[in-house]
């Protein structure tokens, strides 16, 4: 399963390709906010134009040292917080390459030879107990650290807490429910490389940065009761697929940055854990939520890398910015006007951007 090679991640997946066929955009939206579950089909991939794809490759080379150090930062709390005995869980998809990362800075800068699976966690329905069981059959005595890409208003930590806490209690185990992520911009996680809500290149593709790997589908048609949680593979994007690239650009520059990030590291480390926790993210949604009077709080998407998700596989109803000349915005820019999506800059928000879904009962009313 994937386009990485197999020392990078073990995807903890079942491949469904050719069972399951993708729906369309607006006919998706239907159906889930008329209660079917989104984990239950897949969207239509969007392929990007050639001027996106350019974007793509120049937010690469000018944001690659930063996204570097993020990671370096992330990867050193993780060996400080864990010891040497760990094994990274990455939540598929958008923590895998950032799993990828952390593995490969922590083997280059410590030797240290650290297992890595990607695995499914879905809001709703909970995080993959058959890929919780089979790490902790084959690594019993490590310490399990759980990544992703980034947050959004902290929706996949309470899922992650829950879940942890609910297969604690039924297998006795005692698994710790923390995240690290790349960037915490809803200040929901305690480890992280940066707060700043900026454009990581991985988040402007879908599958072609991300092993060429669906999101994951949760159905039980699909899935059986002893199955992982499944996901399409992409074989015929291969040509199309900067999915290494990606993660080679990346981590050219760990060396240069190690000892920036251990520096920073260590004063991250002085400050009480649960300081860093405050939710001022959700507060924001909150508000946002009341101004537009939206019922669903789940149709709005906090943050650079939530709101690209939504321009790239949901129906937009507006995007809010904190500033129209915000370097970090030029793809949620060119996104928004390719598919007429209306832009609005809104100067109090802590985060870059803010996508808002459109709710079904705008269009019958």
């Amino acid at each position: 399963m994937g386009s990485y090679p197999s020392d990078d991640v073990t995807f903890l997946l079942k491949e469904i390709s050719g069972l399951i066929t993708e729906t369309g955009t607006e006919d998706r939206e239907e159906l889930i906010q008329t209660g079917h579950h989104y984990s239950e089909m897949l969207p239509i991939e969007y392929r990007p134009t050639k001027e996106y794809i350019e974007l793509f490759h120049q937010t690469l080379q000018s944001s690659a040292k930063k996204v570097a150090l993020a990671v370096a930062i992330v990867a050193e709390l993780i060996k400080a917080t864990k010891g040497n005995n760990v094994v990274i869980a990455s939540l598929a998809r958008a923590g895998t390459p950032i799993g990828i990362l952390i593995k490969r800075y922590l083997e280059s800068i410590h030797q240290l030879h650290v297992p890595h699976y990607s695995i499914s966690i879905i809001r709703g329905k909970g995080i993959d107990e058959n890929a919780l069981l089979y790490m902790l059959e084959r690594h019993p005595e490590a310490k399990i650290q759980f990544v992703d890409g980034w947050t959004g208003k902290g929706a996949i930590t309470r899922v992650l807490r829950k879940a942890i806490t609910e297969f604690n209690e039924k297998r006795g185990t005692q698994l710790e429910d923390d995240l690290a992520v790349l960037a915490d911009p809803g200040h929901c996680v305690s480890k992280f490389g940066t707060r700043e809500d900026f454009l990581i290149p991985s988040a402007c593709l879908n599958s072609t940065v991300s092993g060429l790997v669906s999101r994951t589908v949760h159905r039980q048609d699909l899935i059986g009761p002893m199955d992982f949680h499944g996901a399409k593979y992409y074989r015929e994007w291969l040509s199309e697929d900067v999915s290494n690239l990606f993660v080679d650009s990346i981590s050219s520059y760990f060396h240069e940055l190690a000892d920036t990030a251990k520096q920073q590291c260590s004063m991250h480390l002085i400050q009480d854990e649960e300081q860093w926790i405050t939710w001022s993210g959700e507060r924001d949604v909150q508000r946002i939520q009341q101004d537009y009077k939206i019922d669903d709080i789940n149709l709005i998407k906090p943050g650079v890398g939530e709101t690209t998700r939504v321009l790239l596989r949901r129906v937009p109803w507006k995007i809010l910015v904190n500033r129209m000349d915000n370097p970090n915005l030029a793809h949620i820019l060119l996104l928004a006007n390719d598919r007429g999506v209306p832009v609005e800059e809104r100067t109090d928000l802590s985060y870059s951007c803010c996508g808002i879904i459109r709710p079904q009962r705008e269009e019958k009313e």
